[in-house]
Order: structure tokens, then C-alpha cells, then sequence
């Protein structure tokens, strides 16, 4: 019964995001300071719906000073796919995810998307995911998407986000 209502939220994902696959893959990104101070960010990894902790990464943002969450966005979601052709042969990067989750609003999105355009790679659908009202945001449409609370796609949404959250914070923490 789990599977199946793991199926049914990756299901309910492909239609909401139009999505050309399921989104069998989802990678998360988050971004974490503390006043600025050491920011960093995480990428966890869903595979069928579940958490995939082999796979999970974090960076320690290099290149900004003070509190920029979208620069920081940028720079993480840059890395992470500059090794995607890099001969990499670390097994998270090295894949090709269904589905990017950011966590943030518009500005996040942007950043992203931007930073994937450079490298020249497939296409991959990059959405943002806003804590305040949950709202989705997808682009090229400038109202989010607000799904029903209740939705399986939304839950499983949340549940990595949190995910990456809780991976950004314990890395903070660390550092």
C-alpha cells in the first residue's frame, strides 16, 4: 500500500508540473545561514518516493559574502550540475535527476535556472517550492501553483524539502 501511494504521488506530480516522465529521480536544494555566517547548502535526493541518504550532498558556499540565498541557490545548483559531464564518478552527480526542487520562491527559481542554461545540458524541470503558503512556482508561469494540502504530490514535495533542511541545518551546525 505504501508503493502504491508513492506511485499516486509521483503520479499526481507529473500531471500538476506537466512533466514529460515521472519524476522518478527529484533532487532538493536548500540553502542555509546563520546571519550570513558560513552558508550552505544541501542537496537531498527521493528515488521512487523515498529518501535515497547515499546520495545526498552538501557544499560549503564559496563565493558570496553576507546573506545572499539566491546567489547561494546559484552557486549550489552550478556545482552540482558542472559534475554531472565531469567524468565525475562520484554516483549522485553523475545522474541526470527527473525533477529539480528548490526551496524558496521566484528568485530562486530564477538563479537556478540560470545557472543550469550555462552548462549547457539537457532540459530538466526546475520548480520552487515557497515555505510561507507552500506555493509551487514553475517557469515561465507567474502565479505559483497551490496545490491541495492534502495532495500526495504536495506532501511528497514537503517531505523533501524538510529533508534538506534538516541536512542543511546539521552541515551548518557542523561547520
Amino acid at each position: 500500500a505504501a508503493k502504491a501511494k508513492r506511485i499516486a504521488a509521483l503520479e499526481e506530480l507529473r500531471e500538476v508540473l506537466n512533466l514529460e516522465s515521472l519524476p522518478i529521480r527529484i533532487e532538493c536544494f536548500d540553502v542555509s545561514n546563520i546571519q550570513g555566517e558560513s552558508i550552505v547548502a544541501s542537496m537531498t535526493v527521493f528515488i521512487d518516493g523515498r529518501p535515497k541518504n547515499g546520495h545526498y550532498r552538501t557544499f560549503a558556499i564559496r563565493g558570496l559574502d553576507g546573506q545572499d540565498d539566491v546567489g547561494a541557490m546559484r552557486e549550489a545548483v552550478s556545482r552540482r550540475f558542472a559534475r554531472l559531464h565531469s567524468g565525475d564518478l562520484d554516483e549522485s552527480f553523475s545522474r541526470m535527476p527527473n525533477l529539480v526542487v528548490l526551496d524558496g520562491g521566484k528568485g530562486q527559481l530564477a538563479a537556478a535556472l540560470a545557472a543550469i542554461e550555462e552548462l549547457d545540458l539537457p532540459r530538466v524541470a526546475v520548480i520552487a517550492l515557497a515555505k510561507r503558503d507552500e506555493e509551487v512556482f514553475v517557469p515561465g508561469f507567474p502565479a505559483p501553483i497551490a496545490l491541495d494540502r492534502s495532495s500526495p504530490a504536495l506532501q511528497l514535495l514537503q517531505r523533501i524539502r524538510d529533508e534538506a533542511h534538516r541536512v542543511a541545518l546539521r552541515y551548518h551546525r557542523q561547520k
